[in-house]
């Protein structure tokens, strides 16, 4: 079964893609299969993170970026990483109510994904998601996210441009520095910027700029915009478009891709250290609920209780 989904998503099958992204998404092996089977095919998209506060626009603003870059001939994937329903613990805020002008297209592919409370609020299967929309040919994979603690952060785990959108009376510049959000930015967005205060934080976030430290030599442009009316959206895009040529120039692009690739391998063995620990023994016949029994009660000291688990993993 995993195969035929496989080929029908090479040959540009809509419906394969979808599937294959809810048995990913499930943690199901025939997910994991075809990702390793469509791995190959991987690395020509160009993956942008989009983060910020809920009510600055981030959906208007992304439905924006993807028609102007519709109109270049550009096909475009999104994954908008949702807080998750506590009912259904699918994605609370569906695809159904985002980007209406998309739907009908076939160059566009939206997706939601729940948080699903894993750590670090970012989806623990958006890595894999973005790959089968990279796999499915999209030039370009739009991460959103929830823009909640940190999800926004992590959002520079993933993504090879990362843009944060602030907006007047959004989004207090001292918050984001507060968050660490200002470091992970490549590019900032003052979004409904007709409305007031805008120059205020414009003023207020050029001044904390020159302050921090460059990424990489690369001095992050504040782009003002107002989405709704597509203003500002052409400078935006062509921001995007440059800063994807100023990492493939100064091979930032390899680093980043390396940093990804180790925090998802570093992600992936704790969890399956954690399953064999919980499925198995965790050393000497004890299972892990002995040990931790013995640590509670001073028997055993919490390194020697680790040490004990991992050498019983052999």
């Amino acid at each position: 079964m995993g195969m035929d989904l496989v080929e029908r998503l090479l040959n540009g099958d809509r419906r394969a893609l979808g599937k294959l992204m809810t048995l990913v998404d499930d943690g199901a092996p025939e997910g994991r299969e075809a990702i390793i089977k469509l791995f190959p095919k991987t690395g020509s998209a160009h993956i942008v993170g989009i983060t910020g506060a809920p009510g600055v626009g981030k959906s208007s603003l992304i439905n924006a970026i993807t028609t102007k870059l519709r109109e270049k001939g550009k096909t475009v994937g999104i994954v908008a990483v949702d807080p998750t329903s506590p009912f259904s613990g699918g994605a609370l805020l569906g695809d159904r109510i985002r980007m209406q002008d998309h739907f009908t297209d076939e160059g566009v592919f939206i997706r939601s994904l729940a948080s699903r409370g894993s750590v670090g609020g970012l989806s623990k299967s958006v890595n894999n998601v973005i790959r089968l929309l990279d796999a499915f040919g999209r030039d370009l994979i739009i991460v959103e996210t929830v823009g909640a603690g940190q999800a926004e952060v992590d959002i520079v785990k993933v993504a090879h441009t990362v843009i944060v959108i602030l907006s007047p009376g959004y989004g207090d510049v001292i918050q984001m520095l507060k968050a660490g959000i200002i470091e992970i930015g490549d590019m900032f967005v003052i979004n409904k910027s007709d409305l007031e205060g805008a120059h205020r934080a414009f003023e207020g976030l050029m001044s904390v700029l020159e302050l921090s430290q460059q990424r990489e030599g690369w001095k992050p442009p504040i782009i003002e915009t107002i989405a709704t009316a597509q203003k500002g959206i052409t400078e935006l895009v062509e921001t995007i478009e440059r800063h994807r040529e100023y990492l493939e120039k100064t091979k930032l692009l390899n680093v980043r891709e390396s940093k990804r690739v180790e925090n998802e391998l570093i992600n992936l063995v704790n969890e399956r250290v954690y399953e064999k620990i919980k499925e198995g023994s965790a050393g000497e016949g004890e299972n892990l609920k002995t040990i931790v029994s013995k640590v509670v009660s001073k028997q055993l000291d919490p390194y020697s209780a680790a040490e004990k688990i991992i050498s019983a993993l052999g």
